[in-house]
């Protein structure tokens, strides 16, 4: 039974991917403090929460709790170590996804978390922690994951007035915090970006470790970041100009690697 559990749940945009890059650099030398599960160890869970925010039916929130019950189940024992869970995709999708426009879905999934976590590990601490970000800075960096990662046509004008209460997350937070009886944590990204391990340190304050393991750690270069605007407008175009899914990875392929604007 792990000691504590602290679930990083996002949001998107907000340094996961930074976070779990320090994680994963590291894992080896947190090993006998932590137990790590980062997105590529819940690929199940994460396509039940992708599929929940996006459908909200009870089913679906079923297959996320029969998913999550197994997450646990299958963890090995851990005494008197931190259990971590870092996804941001345990809050669901990024919102600008259609008719996603917001995080409304992760209240309910952090509900689910906290119940089902309790009820395998009892007398285990359950501790939520979430990255925010200026909601003007979020909404940019949003749309700019949608245009480099998905088909979205929309430019930054019309994604931001289409989803005006996506970058809200100090409200989801707040949301979250009066559902669930437990501890949740929020830290912004512009007050840790330039730390030692980045936006991983107010995670790992949160995990109990000793000290002179964190001093040990390597820091790793911030992941995900933004391209510039001339590519950004080259990939706007790609996804305008090319309906043929193939054609559009193509060409998109070719901006990111070599400056094409096809």
């Amino acid at each position: 039974m792990p000691r504590r559990i602290v679930i990083h749940a996002g949001f998107h945009k907000t340094g996961t991917s930074s976070v779990q890059s320090v994680l994963r650099a590291n894992r080896k030398l947190l090993m006998p403090a932590l137990a790590i599960r980062l997105k590529g160890q819940m690929t199940d869970l994460m396509h039940a929460t992708r599929g929940y925010s996006t459908y909200g039916t009870p089913d679906a929130l079923d297959k996320v709790q029969r998913r999550f019950d197994a997450l646990l189940a299958g963890l090995p024992g851990m005494p008197r170590r931190t259990l971590l869970l870092s996804a941001e995709e345990l809050s669901g999708h990024l919102p600008g996804r259609g008719p996603l426009a917001d995080y409304s879905a992760a209240p309910v999934l952090m509900y689910l978390y906290w119940d089902r976590a309790r009820a395998a590990f009892p007398q285990a601490e359950i501790v939520f922690c979430f990255g925010t970000r200026q909601p003007d800075h979020w909404i940019r960096s949003a749309w700019a994951e949608h245009v480099t990662a998905s088909s979205l046509t929309l430019d930054f004008a019309a994604f931001a007035a289409q989803y005006p209460g996506a970058s809200d997350l100090d409200g989801v937070i707040d949301d979250i915090a009066a559902r669930v009886p437990a501890r949740v944590e929020r830290f912004a990204l512009e007050d840790h970006a330039d730390g030692p391990l980045g936006p991983a340190d107010p995670v790992l304050d949160l995990c109990d470790m000793p000290t002179d393991l964190r001093a040990r750690m390597e820091p790793q270069p911030p992941q995900n970041r933004r391209a510039d605007d001339a590519t950004l407008a080259a990939l706007l175009q790609a996804n305008r100009t090319h309906t043929d899914k193939a054609a559009r990875k193509a060409a998109k392929h070719a901006i990111l690697t070599s400056g094409q604007t096809t």
